[in-house]
Formats: C-alpha cells, sequence, structure tokens
C-alpha cells in the first residue's frame, strides 16, 4: 500500500534544509505521496528510508524509455485519469509498422519516410517515432535482414520487433540490443522464451492477452521471470475496446493501485483505410495509450495526429510561450515595418509564418503577456499601452529603425490612442485584425 504524506514524513530527517527544493520536510512528503516528486530528491534521507519510501516514490505507471539516444521516448509516469487534474507528461509514441514479406526497397522507403518525417508546429520538432518490424515472412533469415535494414535506414527512430516467434526474435534482438527496442510479444504460450531474450538483451516486453484478467496473470508472471519493463495489449482492436480496455487498465493502476497493470499500454490502429486508421489512432492517443502503431504515415495524418497528441500533452494551466524579443523575420532593414504581438506561441507563429509569406522583410515585436493571446492579454490588462511603451523602450528597437512607426494588432485598435501618448516620438498605426490578411497589407504598403 502505498504510504501517505503523515507516514512519510516521520521517514525523513525532519531538518527542512530545503535541499529538495520545498521549505519544509511535511511539504516534501505530502508532494511524495502524490508522486509529484521521487525520494531521490532529499540528499539527508538514510538508506532504509529508501527502502521503506519505494512504494511511495514509485509512479503507479512504470517510467521507462522506448529506444536510445537523443530520439529516445519516455513512457508511463502518469499520475491522473484527466490532465485538467494535473497534466499528462509523456507523450505516446507513434510508430509505423513495415512488413519484413515487402521487398528491400519498398522497406527501405518506409523506413526513410519514417526518417523524414519529422515537422516543426508551435516551436516543436514532432515527428514519427518508432518502426514495429513485423515478422510476416515466417523466415527468421529475411526477418533479421528486415530489421537491419530499418534500423540503418532509420537510425533516429525507436524499434519494435514485431514478432511471436522466439527464435526470429531472439536473432534480431542481438543485432539491435544496443537501440533498446521494444520486444513484442509475449504471450502465455511462449512467455517464458520471450521473457529469456527481454532479460538478456537488457530490454523491455510487450505481453499480450485478451480480456484484463489474463492480461493481470501474464504480467504477474513475466515479472516473476525477472522482467521489469513491460508493455501492455489487452488486444483491443476496436476504438470501442480501445477506450474500454485503456480506461480500465488506467483506472485500476491510479486508483487501485493494481501493480499487474501498472505499465505502459500499446494499441495497434491499423487499418487498410488510412482515414479509418487516423480516427483509432486518435482515440488511442485520447485515451492513454503509450505507443499506437499504424500502417500509413502520409503528412495530413501526421499533422493531425502530432496536434492532437501536443495539445494533450501540454499542461492546460500554463499556456505554451516564446520568449519576448525583437524577432527578424527575412532579414529586415532600418526601413522595414515593425509589429508587435503577445508571446502565446500559437500567436506567434501563425503571425510570423504570415509574414514570411508576405516575402516583406520585417521586425516583429513579441512580448510576454504570460502566453496569453492578443484579446485576452488586452482584457486581463497585460497588452495595454503603457507595458507596450515600456516595453518598446526598453528594447532597443527605436534604434534599428528609422521610421518609428508601430503597427498594432487590428483587434486591439482601441489602444492607438493610448499608445502615442505614450511612445513620444512614435506612429501607431492599425493593423488587420486577422494575421492571414497580414501578406495583403505589407505588400500594399
Amino acid at each position: 500500500m502505498a504510504l501517505s504524506g503523515i507516514e512519510i514524513f516521520k521517514l525523513l530527517p525532519k531538518t527542512n534544509c530545503k535541499k529538495c527544493g520545498f521549505p519544509t520536510c511535511l511539504a516534501f512528503a505530502m508532494k511524495l505521496a502524490q508522486g509529484g516528486v521521487e525520494i531521490s530528491a532529499c540528499p539527508d534521507v538514510s538508506e532504509e528510508a529508501k527502502k521503506n519510501l519505494g512504494e511511495a516514490s514509485a509512479p503507479a505507471i512504470r517510467t521507462f524509455s522506448l529506444g536510445a539516444g537523443d530520439n529516445a521516448v519516455k513512457m508511463g509516469g502518469e499520475g491522473v485519469l484527466f490532465r485538467h487534474d494535473k497534466k499528462f507528461y509523456n507523450p505516446c509514441a507513434l510508430a509505423l509498422n513495415i512488413k519484413d514479406s515487402l521487398s528491400g526497397d519498398e522497406i527501405a522507403a518506409k523506413a526513410s519516410e519514417v526518417n523524414s518525417s519529422e515537422m516543426d508546429r508551435v516551436g516543436q520538432k514532432l515527428r514519427i517515432d518508432a518502426i514495429s518490424i513485423e515478422y510476416a515472412s515466417n523466415d527468421p533469415a529475411k526477418y533479421e535482414a528486415a530489421v537491419k535494414l530499418a534500423a540503418e535506414k532509420a537510425p533516429g527512430a525507436a524499434l519494435i520487433l514485431n514478432c511471436g516467434d522466439p527464435a526470429a526474435a531472439g536473432a534480431a534482438a542481438k543485432v539491435v540490443a544496443g537501440r533498446k527496442p521494444l520486444l513484442y510479444c509475449a504471450t502465455e504460450a511462449n512467455a517464458d522464451a520471450m521473457a529469456a531474450i527481454a532479460k538478456e538483451n537488457g530490454l523491455p516486453l510487450a505481453i499480450k492477452a485478451d480480456g484484463l484478467e489474463a492480461l493481470s496473470a501474464l504480467s504477474e508472471k513475466v515479472q516473476k521471470l525477472g522482467v521489469e519493463n513491460i508493455v501492455l495489449d489487452s488486444g483491443a482492436k476496436s476504438a470501442k475496446e480501445i477506450l474500454e480496455n485503456n480506461t480500465q487498465i488506467r483506472r485500476s493502476a491510479l486508483k487501485k493501485k493494481f501493480k499487474p497493470l501498472g505499465y505502459p499500454i500499446i494499441n495497434f490502429a491499423s487499418r487498410g483505410d488510412s482515414m479509418l486508421e487516423t480516427s483509432i489512432a486518435a482515440v488511442a492517443i485520447a485515451k492513454y495509450a503509450s505507443i499506437v502503431v499504424m500502417n500509413h504515415i502520409e503528412q495530413w495524418k501526421n499533422l493531425a495526429l502530432f496536434t492532437l497528441r501536443q495539445n494533450i500533452y501540454t499542461d492546460p494551466q500554463v499556456p505554451m510561450q516564446v520568449k519576448q524579443n525583437i524577432y527578424e523575420i527575412s532579414g529586415p532593414s532600418a526601413d522595414s515595418p515593425l509589429m508587435i504581438t503577445t508571446n502565446f506561441s500559437l500567436t506567434y507563429f501563425i503571425v510570423s509564418g504570415e509574414i514570411e509569406n508576405s516575402k516583406v522583410p520585417s521586425w516583429l515585436a513579441v512580448m510576454d503577456c504570460e502566453g496569453l493571446s492578443v484579446l485576452t492579454a488586452w482584457a486581463a490588462g497585460k497588452f495595454i499601452a503603457s507595458k507596450i511603451a515600456a516595453f518598446i523602450q526598453e528594447s532597443g528597437v527605436g534604434d534599428k529603425v528609422s521610421k518609428k512607426e508601430l503597427i498594432i494588432p487590428g483587434q486591439v485598435a482601441i489602444l492607438s490612442g493610448a499608445l502615442e501618448d505614450k511612445l513620444e516620438g512614435w506612429k501607431i498605426t492599425v493593423g488587420p485584425r486577422e494575421a492571414n490578411a497580414l501578406p495583403t497589407y505589407l505588400k500594399s504598403r
């Protein structure tokens, strides 16, 4: 059973040294009981206390990484059922399934597609994270060759060895053991052999059973065989099954502290119809999957799923922000126009993107408004004349432009008069209300 905050407090040094980042040992104990911090944050805790506090400090859902290196994907470790309660921390990995029965050129092309899938959205680099190599040929030599080729063509992607044949899986695992692939999957029939491969190579192991009762039993069995890092597959295929099973697994782990189901989840959204596959994948992303495997990764699909995943795995209480600064777009000169907006990430990237589309070199002043959009910041008293004037004066942008003219968003045209009073010697011009009108506006100046 997990310990309460008071029970944890009794095992701490009680020195209130603040080395852990909390003002008192009691505050630290309460946070530890909630799963918001690890016991290692206390440098003075005794080894005996560490042992006793192991259960309290361990996350309800085990945390480990899929893959190795800079592109490894951390999974598990979630502490809430709903993101508005706190937030979700570790975005699920999206994976492309490739059958080893394809030709070498086809495998190479699909793996290269994964390798070039990265795109930039509101300042974050988003990509397909992993490749699942499916054992469809029933030929161990062909499977090993396919794994080698996929690993070579997508050096940054995590790997999933989608092979239930222990002999073929074991041979392939040795080839790419350094990439820390996920071994998929152990069933009741092959659990002993697959667990031995996972343990020998230090790999995470996915287990599969039909139904949560059978999955729980298999999880306990694999744990006893010495495998610590486990991924769960309940056999769910339809959106209804994914929603029901994933929710029950998450609830069991978080609410009931049921350890056999306290692991990340893998779902196979694979469908022949790409639109249907996208819909199934979206359900899995929204409802607790740590890995979602698909057959297709067209750019339109990637953008939709990346956007969904990005929105779900951001802190709903902390808006996404960019740094306050004067940004140069397309190499502006002293005669280039100067515009201003807030530091809400989506606002900045939409505005800067439209300015780039206009091909008009410009200055863009981005003001820190705690990540709020223009109208919200204005309503909250953070994007007002006095603060804008102070920012412009302190930024030194007046020394970079020959014509002291500041273009403000049309949505806050009401600020123009007050700004001219506050910014002596500056002309305040009201720009378009919507960012998509910027290219036409800038070209017409």
